[in-house]
């Protein structure tokens, strides 16, 4: 495992928000709405999205 990969929370047009390696995020992928990171490991950015999804941010998968 690469210990030096990011992780953003990228919140979808629908509403959904998704964990996605920072090689995934770009500044051309239209349905990105919001996104939240970098996060040091996914681990830290699911327990982030709960809170999003608590916040009314982010709609549950």
């Amino acid at each position: 495992m690469n210990e030096s990969q990011t992780w953003y929370i990228v919140k979808l047009s629908v509403g959904n928000c998704e964990i996605v390696p920072s090689d995934k995020v770009g500044d051309d992928n239209v349905k990105i709405i919001e996104q939240w990171g970098p996060f040091s490991s996914q681990e830290e950015a699911i327990a982030r999205r709960v809170g999003l999804i608590r916040a009314g941010k982010c709609q549950p998968v």
